[in-house]
This record gives structure tokens, C-alpha cells and sequence, in this order.
């Protein structure tokens, strides 16, 4: 598809309007019914306030030289709340200028606890999600142009820095896995900075759900241990997206009593929001079903049409090789038009040096990039002032994420362009059919377990190197504590005293907790040829994406895996030019350890409790990059991965199934059908990916004897997002079904009940028989 001709070039992209825009991005035979929806939002104007009284006036004048002449209401409002010592989480939208709120009162107080000869008397440590978001945030506290003493501490920080950070640094910048593997455990060293902490600033955090986020709820506990031991007790300041009921998630995180401040005073342009979708093709995928084309080269196509006009946009894209075929495509189109727009457009995400992210984000801000495919690290509060177009490849798992998303256009106050192009893919089809449910619908909150024992054991075994746990300690890590702390024991981990429980294991402790991790040590990519290692994969997810023959991508380099090797977590690749992806196929099996609640729907059974998950990847399939076509199906050999997690499940008795008269349908079939589709639509309820769950069914189930269908968290110990499903079980299923019975195709496609990590290869699938049996269930 050659990029448009048809669409006028505004020049800088300034003054975008953004209605116009997408009706021209719209118009035309081949794309009239791709737009599925224009929703528009009008400009709100700026409640401001006055500069708090309390405030150096040297910080205050270096923000008014910056342009900022006033506050804005919710700025000062958080500020006055962290300056008087009450835990805060302000939760209004991107680009709402929540840095200042937390920045004014700890520059504050950097400059006015200096002794007599300049020491240290305040500090701030200063949490955020990504190494790149803390860079931003050491360029804008440097360009005010205060003599506070600001440092990153991070992977990047060499040990000349480290150490003068610790020595010397009033506003740290770091983030919760350096916290919990080198501040932390290392806290006598840095004694002296932690007994001057006065504020902890946790950027971002509604970035901290699931897994991820029950570990760094238990790295704040312990940091607010390790403060005490030292003679502090900093006040907590939380920035986030706006959420549901941001206090609730800032108290799971930080076992802390927080104020929420929720109405969002900065100005906004005018906003249009387009819901998109990419036609159905003439190829068929398994089993001759329809497929659509693939969403990915249809944003490439529309980043190509909008760095042509000098729209200045950035396309995210869900993972790191969609990113690096988006960027590539639209360079391939754009120099169909003029070789020297090439060069205009490039990729982000993770996995790149340090030096290389770096120089991208300056590009972007700087608008020698006119457009940028990325993954969501530039969802968070990273600066790239001056967009005007964001375009979101497929739903992003929440709506807060979303409407995070398209906040990062239009961040100088002009009109902005938010659009979602949805994948082939249940949960996206129905939100572009039921824009209520995305647009409509206030933002979830995150979703987290801090007592999940998996992640509360080793922060138990971390905290007890740091210093020996006692029974004062135990209501700062929960009710479960006490007898997690027995097992350890029990298990040779820790030593029980009359004081206390003493770490006992030569090792580090904070090894035992990887925060990050999916499970399993991280594997390397090495070049076969070379030695050269050119990337990391997180070993829970080598079995995925680093199988043999695998098809990985790197800075626009496509590579081939010849060899997964797990005994030596390393994998050889080598240079390949293919026009195939790669998508891993696995197959599950599932055992009913507990069940911990239930409810009757009739004679029917809806439950939620303890599972054991047995995972094996057997195969993999070959795609073609621009029509998503299957060309083949590869075996493999890896082994059996056995998790404990949570599940909810449901079942329906032979007698319900004989009185609705759907005993004699496709009963496996149908089953499977409903497990599929409601898996793609769980993350419109729970804050999840459709990746971070998996699912099992059965006719008969050994377990309950019945027809039983399973969902559950793909996290040892559960992550929260299956004991979400049970809490909505009717709204989510009743989506289900909608999305199902509504769904264009005859007997099952991508859009509803196939799956495309589903290691049955989508068979047997029974779409009809999935309505029936769904009707059944919600019936009672």
C-alpha cells in the first residue's frame, strides 16, 4: 500500500486540527469502513493557584524563567499535602505537570536542611519504572538550574558515580530493582543518606500491577524499615495516571494511610479519538478462517501518511518486534515518496544501549524525528513536548494505559489525534463495536496481591539480611507473615531467635526475589559466528521467543535462533532475511489444588482458588510480516514449566446441559470456544495482557467430574487478575458472549474464539455451540 497522496501538508504539524485530520486519514474507497468510530473531546481551559508561601523562592523563580508563572491548582494543592507530611498520590492525566508537585516541596526542603558548611540535611529518593523516565527527570530538574545535588543511581551509573551519589546526593533518582538490589541491602554503606530522607517520590506507579507490583509494594516496605533503622520517616509521594481509586492501589503499595488528589486543573486541547479497524483480507488462516490485515502494517501505513503531512507522531506498538516492522515499514514507504523522509521515522523499546534510548528521545523532542514506533516505556512521563498524532496498535490493556497513551500527544496545549487500530483479536473487535466500553467507561484500578507468598517469602529472607526481622515488624509485611516467616525457617532459609528471625544462606538474599523476571535466569543472544551478545530475553519467556528457529529482531536486523541452550541460558542467532515472523504454540494441563470462594449460578458453579499449571511450548508457526498468512507449522522439544497460581474457573452439570438441549453439541469444542474468547476479553476487567493469563477446558474435568472451563494467572502465586475475573464473572462473561454471537465470521475466526498461542492449533473450536453453552451459564 503506497502512502496517500491525497493528504495536504500542514508544514510543522502546529495547529493540527485533529477532526479533520483523521476524516482525511478515513476518506477514500479502500479505508471508508475502517473507521469505526470519531469521538471527540473538547479543550478544557487551566484552573490555576498561587505559589505556596512555604516555597523557596529560588525554586520559584526558576520555574517562572521556565514559563511557569503559576501552578496549577492540583499541582499545589499535592504540594501542600507532601510539605505538611500526608502521603499523597496525585492521579490526573499525561502532561498535567504532576513532576512539580512533589519537585517544589523536596527542592524545598534540599536547600533549607543544609548545615552551616553545606551538608546534607534533606533528601528525596525518587522511584520510577524505567531508567528513561529518570533520565528525563534528571534533564528537567538540571535545566532549572538549581545547585541542588542531583545523581541517577542505576545500571548505567559507573562506581565513581555510585558513590558520590551516596555520599553527597539530595535528590536520587533510581529505580525499585536497584533499590532492592543495591541501596537496600547495602544500607549501612548508605546510612548517612538514608538518615536524611524526607521524601520517597514513586513516579508513575500505576505502572506497578500484577506481579511486578506486589514485588515493589514489599521493596517500600522494607525501604521504609531500613529509613526507620536509620532515624528517618519520609513523607510518600505517588504520581500517577489517572486510576480508580489511586489511594486504595498507593495504600496496597506503600502500607500507608494516602490523600488522593484526582482533579486534573491543566489546560487540554481539543482531542479526537478514532477507533480503527483493518479490513478482512482474501487469505485465509487455520482452518479457512477470515483474517484481517494485520494491525501493525496498518499503522505503519498511517505513520507513513502522517510523517508525509509533518504530522509529528509516535505509533505504539504492544511488542518489541512489532516495533522494529512498524518503523521499517513506514521508512520503506516514506522512501517510495522522497528517499530523504527515510531517516525521519525510527524505532524505541527496550533492549537497546543506553547511550542509543538516549539519543533517540532527544531526536523526538527535538523534532528531527517526525515519527517514532516504540513500546510503552514511552507511554510513561518522558518529556517529547510537540506531538500532535498518537497511534496505539492494538488495546494496551487498560483504559487508564490507553488514555495514557494518547495523552502524549498534544502536550503543548494544541488539538491532538488518539487512535486505535485494532488487532485480530477479540477484545479489540468488541471495543471498536462498543466504543462505551473504552470511551464510556471510567479507568480501572491496578490490580496486585502484596501477600502472594511467592513474592513475600524472599522479601522476608531480603529484609532479614538487611536486619533481623522481629515481631515489631510483622504488621509493616502483612497477615501472612508470621507463617510464611515459619516456613522459612522450616526450610533452612532463616534462623529463629528470641530476637527475631536471622538470615542463615551465604548468598544474597535479594537474589531470591527476581522483580523483574518472568521466571528463570535472563538467557543471552549471542551471535553464532562472533560471540558477540547482542541482547537479553528474560528466561521465563526464552521458551516463547528464543526457541530454535525463532525469528528475532533487533534495531531493524532480523535474526534466526539456531540453538536455545537452557543449562547455559544462551542462545546462538544469526542474520536471516525473512518475510516471516515467528509465534511460539504451547500446550496446558491443570490441577485443582484449593478452592477459596465460590458462588452458585443455579446449578451451575463459578470459583476462584489455587491451581497447579503444567506448560509446555511444542511448536511454532511461520507468518507472513504483511498478510499474517500461516505458511507452516514447526515442532519442538522443550520441557514441562510447572506453576502454582490462581484460577477462576466454571462449571455446568450434565443436567443443565440436557434440559437447555446442548448436550449433543460440540460439547470440547464449545468449551474451548468460550475459554478462548474469554481469555482475550479478561483484560477489559483486570489489568492484565491477554499474555499474562492462560486457560484450560475440558468437557470433563477429574477434578470436578463436569464440564469445566479454567482461566488463570500466569504468575507462581497468582497476580490478582484471575481473582479479578471472579469479582466481574457476570460482566466479563456476558462480554464474551457479545463479542462471540456479534463477530462477522461463520464459524470462528482470530476476532473471537481462535487463539494465537493455542497449542491445539484452534481445534476442536465450536463458535455456535460457545453462544449456547455461555446462555446457559449466564441464564442462572
Amino acid at each position: 500500500m503506497a502512502v496517500s497522496p491525497t493528504l495536504p501538508r500542514p508544514g510543522s504539524g502546529a495547529g493540527v486540527d485533529p477532526v479533520a485530520l483523521l476524516e482525511r486519514l478515513a476518506a477514500g474507497a479502500t479505508r471508508a469502513d475502517r473507521l469505526t468510530h470519531l469521538e471527540r473531546l473538547p479543550a478544557r481551559p487551566a484552573v490555576g493557584a498561587d505559589w505556596p508561601a512555604w516555597a523557596d523562592p529560588e525554586v520559584v523563580s526558576a520555574y517562572s524563567s521556565r514559563g511557569v508563572s503559576r501552578p496549577w491548582r492540583h499541582q499545589a494543592v499535592a504540594a501542600e499535602h507532601a510539605h505538611a507530611g500526608q502521603h499523597v498520590v496525585l492521579s490526573t492525566g499525561t502532561a498535567s505537570g504532576k513532576s512539580l508537585a512533589y519537585l517544589l516541596p523536596a527542592l524545598t526542603s534540599a536547600r533549607a536542611g543544609r548545615g552551616p558548611r553545606g551538608q546534607r540535611g534533606s533528601s528525596t529518593l525518587y522511584l520510577a519504572p524505567t531508567k528513561a523516565l529518570a533520565q528525563d527527570q534528571l534533564a528537567s530538574i538540571l535545566a532549572l538550574g538549581l545547585d541542588v545535588r542531583v545523581a541517577t543511581h542505576d545500571g548505567d551509573s559507573s562506581q565513581e558515580q555510585r558513590e558520590w551519589t551516596r555520599d553527597h546526593g539530595e535528590y536520587v533518582l533510581t529505580n525499585p530493582d536497584m533499590l532492592h538490589r543495591s541501596l537496600l541491602p547495602a544500607h549501612e554503606r548508605w546510612g548517612r543518606f538514608f538518615a536524611t530522607v524526607d521524601f520517597v517520590v514513586v513516579d508513575e506507579c500505576h505502572h506497578y500491577r500484577g506481579v511486578f507490583g506486589a514485588h515493589v509494594a514489599q521493596i517500600l516496605r522494607r525501604l521504609r524499615r531500613v529509613c526507620a533503622l536509620h532515624g528517618s520517616t519520609p513523607t510518600f509521594v505517588l504520581a500517577s495516571a489517572t486510576v480508580a481509586e489511586p489511594e486504595v492501589a498507593a495504600q496496597r503499595l506503600t502500607g500507608l494511610d494516602v490523600a488522593a488528589v484526582t482533579r486534573d486543573d491543566s489546560p487540554r486541547g481539543e482531542v479526537a479519538v478514532g477507533l480503527w479497524e483493518p479490513p478482512l483480507t482474501a487469505l485465509a488462516g487455520e482452518h479457512d478462517a477470515p483474517t484481517r490485515r494485520p494491525a501493525t502494517a496498518e499503522t505503519a501505513d498511517l505513520l507513513a501518511d502522517l510523517v508525509v503531512q509533518g504530522v509529528r507522531t509516535l505509533a505504539f506498538v504492544r511488542s518489541r518486534r512489532g516495533v522494529e516492522q512498524v518503523a521499517q515499514r513506514a521508512s520503506d514507504l516514506l522512501a517510495e515518496v522522497d528517499p530523504a523522509l527515510a531517516g525521519v521515522v525510527d524505532s524505541y523499546r527496550g533492549g537497546y544501549l543506553p547511550e542509543e534510548r538516549r539519543a533517540l528521545e532527544e531526536d523526538l523532542r527535538s523534532g528531527r524525528l517526525l515519527g517514532m514506533a516504540a513500546t510503552n516505556a514511552l507511554e510513561l512521563g518522558i518529556d517529547v513536548s510537540g506531538l500532535d498524532a498518537v497511534l496505539i496498535t492494538g488495546f494496551p490493556g487498560t483504559r487508564a494505559a490507553f488514555w495514557q497513551q494518547v495523552g502524549r500527544a498534544g502536550r503543548s496545549g494544541g488539538g491532538a489525534l488518539g487512535m486505535l487500530i485494532a488487532r485480530d483479536d477479540p477484545l479489540d473487535t468488541y471495543l471498536v463495536h462498543h466504543p462505551e466500553a473504552l470511551l464510556g467507561k471510567p479507568v480501572e484500578g491496578t490490580v496486585f496481591d502484596p501477600d502472594n507468598p511467592y513474592v513475600l517469602g524472599p522479601h522476608l529472607c531480603a529484609a532479614a539480611q538487611e536486619q533481623p526481622v522481629t515481631l515489631g515488624d510483622l504488621d509493616l509485611f502483612g497477615p501472612t507473615a508470621r507463617g510464611l516467616l515459619d516456613d522459612l525457617t522450616r526450610a533452612g532459609l532463616l534462623r529463629r531467635r528470641a530476637s527475631g528471625w536471622y538470615w542463615t544462606d551465604g548468598r544474597r538474599a535479594s537474589d531470591l526475589a527476581d522483580i523483574r523476571s518472568t521466571g528463570g535466569a535472563q538467557v543471552q543472544l549471542v551471535e553464532a559466528d562472533t560471540g558477540r551478545v547482542i541482547g537479553t530475553v528474560d528466561g521465563g519467556r526464552a521458551h516463547t521467543t528464543a526457541h530454535t528457529g525463532a525469528i528475532y529482531l533487533h534495531r531493524g536486523e532480523t535474526w534466526r535462533v539456531e540453538r536455545l541452550d537452557l543449562d547455559d541460558h544462551v542462545a546462538e542467532i544469526r542474520r536471516a532475511d525473512v518475510d516471516y515472523t515467528t509465534t511460539a504454540r504451547d500446550v496446558a494441563d491443570i490441577v485443582i489444588v484449593q478452592e477459596r470462594e465460590h458462588e452458585m449460578w443455579g446449578r451451575c458453579r463459578v470459583s476462584f482458588g489455587s491451581v497447579d499449571v503444567s506448560n509446555q511450548v511444542t511448536s511454532y508457526l511461520r507468518r507472513r510480516v504483511r498478510t499474517g498468512e500461516v505458511i507452516d507449522e514447526t515442532p519442538l522439544d522443550l520441557p514441562v514449566r510447572t506453576l502454582r497460581t490462581s484460577a477462576v474457573w466454571w462449571t455446568v452439570p450434565d443436567d443443565v446441559l440436557t434440559e437447555t438441549g446442548i448436550a449433543t453439541i460440540d460439547l470440547p469444542g464449545a468449551a474451548h470456544a468460550a475459554e478462548h474468547c474469554s481469555i482475550g476479553l479478561l483484560p477489559l476487567f483486570a489489568t492484565c495482557d491477554r499474555w499474562d493469563i492462560g486457560g484450560v477446558s475440558t468437557a470433563r474435568h477429574p477434578d470436578t467430574g463436569l464440564l469445566t472451563v479454567f482461566v488463570h494467572d500466569g504468575h507462581p502465586g497468582g497476580a490478582g487478575f484471575a481473582e479479578r475475573g471472579y469479582a466481574t464473572a457476570r460482566e466479563w462473561l456476558t462480554a464474551t458472549r457479545a463479542t462471540i454471537d456479534s463477530c462477522e465470521c461463520l464459524s470462528g475466526c482470530p476476532s473471537c474464539v481462535q487463539s494465537p498461542k493455542c497449542g491445539n492449533g484452534n481445534d476442536p473450536l465450536d463458535k455456535a455451540g460457545a453462544v449456547l453453552l455461555l446462555d446457559a451459564l449466564l441464564a442462572r
